[in-house]
């Protein structure tokens, strides 16, 4: 009795670092000495001093079959990386902004088709008038604004303030026919959000994503976040040294919660996001998206390539996933019931994301 009460508890605790249950791979078809052996792309990558550290997560049909920790989160202090450790989520930010829009229209207070002068009324000009939400969520607006916010802010900065900047500039292709991924898009999106919903971002987020997903390491500014948990953000540019780029305590990179960056989550809380997707908008009870709204998000939208539905890339039938430009890397694989995560703070770095994809792949056994 002693010792199944001491094995219960072992796997609750895991399921609580993980983010979902765990499950040893054979449990769920998957070979254990095929996909550990992908642990070593990482060792190996950090041991020639092409990356300092990672945090990888695999799960398979609902149960996490690796979790594990590689390297260093803080190289000058040599702490090291965590399963727990938290990681400035860059872009891996925009599904859960799309996840909020699409959640609104499903709630009838938008629709993707939406004019956004609709809500916004400083896109109703001649540049602007004729973008729709869903050229937002799809990178097909036409705005080709290269930065992510215009500089000096209009004081005191404030997201609404900040996208009304992009109206005015408008649109230099027309909206629905080309593709070029664009933050002042995504962050067109947030203000959307506030707008139709009458929350702050980072409260939407929250209460509406965060808590009923049970995703609670979740913040949308770096000084909400635990600076003790999070890890350094390394860049390594061809031909020079690291060099550190952001360190926990160090300013936020911008003053307000924006929607196309600025997440910061751990591996456990990201890979409950994506089993909500996997699950067809629904995780432990709590619904957030139809099944029609995640088809909707995870299928190709614009002309041409790379492939990108609202808010995922779609590099393959059956396959989405997002990265961040700080490092961050997820996937979702349908039709094997995947979830891969590979979360990194080191841009420019040599991270074998693709490679360790494969090799998930290849441990899968009953296909």
């Amino acid at each position: 009795m002693r010792l199944l009460l001491i094995l219960l508890f072992a796997l609750s605790a895991s399921a609580a670092e993980s983010g979902l249950p765990a499950a040893a791979p054979g449990d769920v078809g998957m070979n254990e000495a095929v996909l550990r052996s992908g642990l070593a792309l990482f060792e190996e990558a950090v041991a020639r001093d092409e990356m300092r550290g990672a945090v990888v997560l695999v799960a398979r049909k609902g149960r996490v079959v690796l979790h594990e920790a590689i390297g260093l989160r803080d190289y000058e202090r040599k702490l090291p990386m965590e399963r727990d450790t938290l990681f400035r989520m860059a872009s891996n930010t925009k599904p859960v902004t799309a996840t909020a829009i699409l959640m609104l229209a499903e709630e009838g207070k938008l629709s993707v088709d939406d004019n956004v002068r609709k809500h916004l009324p400083s896109f109703d000009n001649y540049r602007a008038g004729s973008i729709k939400i869903r050229h937002l969520l799809s990178h097909t607006s036409g705005l080709r604004i290269p930065v992510i916010f215009f500089k000096p802010y209009i004081l005191p900065p404030a997201l609404q303030t900040e996208v009304d900047r992009f109206g005015e500039v408008g649109a230099d292709e027309t909206p629905g026919e080309t593709y070029s991924y664009n933050n002042p898009g995504f962050n067109t999106l947030g203000a959307i959000v506030e707008v139709a919903s009458g929350r702050g971002l980072k409260e939407f987020y929250r209460e509406r994503i965060y808590q009923p997903l049970g995703m609670k390491e979740s913040y949308n500014h770096e000084p909400d976040a635990p600076q003790q948990r999070m890890a350094v953000v390394y860049r390594l540019a061809k031909g020079q040294p690291w060099k550190e780029e952001w360190r926990p305590g160090d300013e936020a990179d911008y003053p307000f919660v924006r929607a196309s960056g600025g997440m910061i989550s751990s591996a456990a809380d990201y890979v409950r996001f994506c089993q909500m997707f996997l699950n067809g908008g629904e995780l432990s009870g709590k619904r957030l998206l139809s099944p029609e709204s995640v088809q909707a998000a995870t299928t190709p939208k614009p002309p041409g390539a790379p492939a990108y539905g609202f808010g995922w890339g779609v590099p393959a039938k059956g396959l989405f996933s997002h990265g961040g430009s700080d490092g961050t890397f997820a996937w979702v694989d349908k039709e094997r019931e995947i979830i891969g995560i590979v979360f990194t703070q080191n841009p420019g770095g040599a991270i074998p994301r693709e490679q360790f994809r494969r090799v998930v792949e290849a441990s899968v056994y009953d296909e």
